[in-house]
């Protein structure tokens, strides 16, 4: 007779616990804090070739998971051309035919400085991405920031994203 009132007190506990968190919406990053993942060594035809190397050079860059098949993805690549002109944006395109990341790339510009394919989703499962986009800060040493799933635009861009991408400049 106990037993489901202990078990709807534990999801009370646990649904509690959720609502006081200090950002419920966002998804914590296994790797925040560590040096970024290794990326693959392939990219499209005529890109520059996203290296370890580039992500451990000085100053802040992002590091943006994309596809042309992803709705999303489409609706922050404004953002992320703009964010281009500030500093460094490198894609990593995900589980993508090469002919149309390529075509997509040639219609809308490419804002990435440097690129790398993943067509199995391997660097992604590595990098912990759930699904494109998602944009990683990442500082002159190759450390993650901040980790943000999600497109970026609206509300959640300049809530979350920009102060996280401020507070990332004013350290280096």
């Amino acid at each position: 007779m106990l037993l489901p009132v202990a078990i709807f007190a534990g999801f009370a506990a646990m649904a509690g616990w959720a609502l006081l968190r200090d950002d419920p919406d966002s998804l914590p990053s296994a790797i925040a804090g560590r040096e970024a993942p290794a990326v693959s060594a392939t990219t499209l035809p005529g890109a520059t070739q996203l290296t370890d190397a580039m992500l451990r050079e000085p100053g802040v860059k992002l590091v943006n998971f994309w596809a042309s098949w992803c709705p999303p993805c489409r609706a922050e690549h404004p953002t992320l051309t703009a964010l281009s002109a500030e500093l460094p944006v490198y894609g990593i395109d995900l589980k993508d035919p090469e002919a149309n990341a390529a075509a997509f790339l040639a219609e809308h510009g490419d804002p990435f400085r440097a690129l790398a394919t993943d067509p199995r989703g391997r660097v992604a499962i590595d990098w912990g991405v759930t699904a494109p986009p998602e944009t990683f800060i990442i500082d002159g040493q190759g450390k993650i920031l901040y980790r943000f799933a999600g497109p970026l635009v609206g509300d959640d861009y300049r809530q979350r994203f920009l102060p996280e991408l401020e507070k990332a400049r004013a350290v280096e």
